[in-house]
């Protein structure tokens, strides 16, 4: 199942994200992946800090003849200290990931911090332990540069990532490539549907990046509550015979979103990816629709010194 980009290219509805994994662990979860059917990959150049590591796997699949490179859709995004070197950080990303091209290319955050060399992903402070903000390069600047990357034929789609309505709306006005995805925060305790709602009425798919609120992971970082604890969310998994976070994702699915839940366990890839051959009733997705908090789980102030949502 596949969401038909504004760029023409298809892209799964169902990614596996790669934040947070280990690079030791990559090759097994990646390939394993590939084996059960995932196809889309979300990848970055920051934090993530393993392109080299997902590279040497999909390089791995590739001359194995497990999967073929026009098969697959790969996402990398633009990290804030390289807003002035868009072409540069991109062309890194592909020697990384020992690819000639990247299905999707986002703006990781709408925010230029201070460069510290192409590629890598540091998040400069100032003595007050503050991030470090270049007020000398706009966003429309960046965008434009992303475009280039299009005409260049390093990347098929462009796209924006925890943008709001206000720079939403504003890349759309500047835009000679509209961007095809914005990449968010939501899940059934932070669900957006105003953002949501007004990318899909002008042609931007919303992907998830957290479509299960962060769960673990969020949880030992920001200290925040997951909504897979929920006891609604829990009553519903008994009614359909599956488990939370399945129920999570289709909801996210039946929104017409895309949605990549991260993982670092074999057993739950698989399990992650079966939610299609099930579908929510209406009144459960009105009943999910009642749980929202507007509650945000991924707080980069905690690294950063500064709230960027603020």
């Amino acid at each position: 199942m596949a969401i038909t980009l504004n760029s023409g290219f298809k892209m799964p509805v169902i990614g596996l994200g790669v934040w947070r994994m280990d690079g030791k662990d990559i090759r097994n979860l990646l390939i394993n992946a590939i084996k059960i059917g995932y196809r889309h990959f979300d990848c970055a150049a920051s934090d993530y800090l393993n392109e080299v590591e997902v590279g040497e796997a999909l390089a791995e699949a590739f001359q194995t003849g497990l999967i073929k490179r026009e098969d697959l859709f790969i996402t990398t995004k633009l990290w804030n200290s390289d807003h002035g070197h868009v072409i540069e950080a991109c062309k890194a990303s592909l020697k990384k990931l020992q690819l000639d091209y990247l299905d999707l290319f986002l703006v990781h955050f709408p925010v230029a911090t201070k460069h510290t060399g192409v590629g890598t992903t540091g998040s400069a402070l100032d003595e007050d332990g503050v991030l470090e903000i270049d007020t000398t390069i706009s966003l429309e600047t960046t965008w434009h540069a992303m475009e280039e990357l299009v005409s260049m034929g390093l990347v098929r789609s462009i796209g924006i990532s925890n943008y709001d309505i206000f720079l939403t709306r504003d890349c759309l006005a500047y835009s000679k490539v509209k961007p095809a995805v914005n990449q968010i925060e939501t899940h059934p305790y932070f669900q957006r549907e105003s953002l949501v709602k007004f990318c899909q009425k002008h042609g931007i798919c919303v992907t998830a990046h957290t479509p299960l609120g962060g769960s673990v992971s969020n949880t030992e970082w920001f200290g925040t509550v997951s909504c897979l604890d929920d006891p609604v969310l829990k009553g519903l998994a008994e009614k359909y015979k599956r488990t939370v976070a399945q129920v999570v994702l289709r909801w996210g699915i039946h929104r017409n979103t895309a949605v990549i839940p991260k993982t670092s366990k074999v057993e739950r890839l698989e399990e992650n990816f079966r939610v299609l051959d099930f579908e929510l009733a209406e009144e459960d997705m009105e009943l999910i629709g009642s749980l929202d908090r507007k509650y945000r789980t991924n707080q980069p102030a905690k690294f950063w010194g500064i709230d960027l949502y603020a």
